[in-house]
C-alpha cells in the first residue's frame, strides 16, 4: 500500500512538473511569436523610412540640378552681355 501511495505521489509530481514545463514552453512560444511580430513591424518601418529617405534624396538632387541649371543659364547670359559690351567697346 505504501508503495502504491508513493508511486501515485511520484506520478502526481511528474504530471505537475510536466504541466509546468508545458506552460513554460507555451510562454516561450508566445514570447517568440511576439518578438517575431515586433521584428517584422520594425523591418517594415525601416523599409518605409528607407523609401522616404530615397525620395527625399531624389527631390534634393532634382532641386540641386534645377538650381545649377538656373545658375548656369544666368552665368551664360552675363557672359554674353559682357562679350557684347567688350565688342562694342572695341569698336
Amino acid at each position: 500500500m505504501r508503495k502504491i501511495v508513493l508511486a501515485a505521489a511520484a506520478a502526481a509530481g511528474v504530471l505537475a512538473l510536466s504541466a509546468c514545463s508545458q506552460g513554460a514552453e507555451d510562454a516561450a512560444a508566445d514570447a517568440s511569436e511576439a518578438a517575431t511580430d515586433a521584428a517584422m513591424e520594425a523591418t517594415e518601418a525601416a523599409v518605409d523610412a528607407s523609401v522616404a529617405a530615397s525620395d527625399a534624396a531624389a527631390a534634393g538632387t532634382d532641386a540641386a540640378m534645377d538650381g545649377a541649371a538656373a545658375a548656369a543659364t544666368a552665368a551664360a547670359g552675363a557672359a554674353s552681355d559682357a562679350a557684347a559690351a567688350a565688342s562694342e567697346a572695341a569698336q
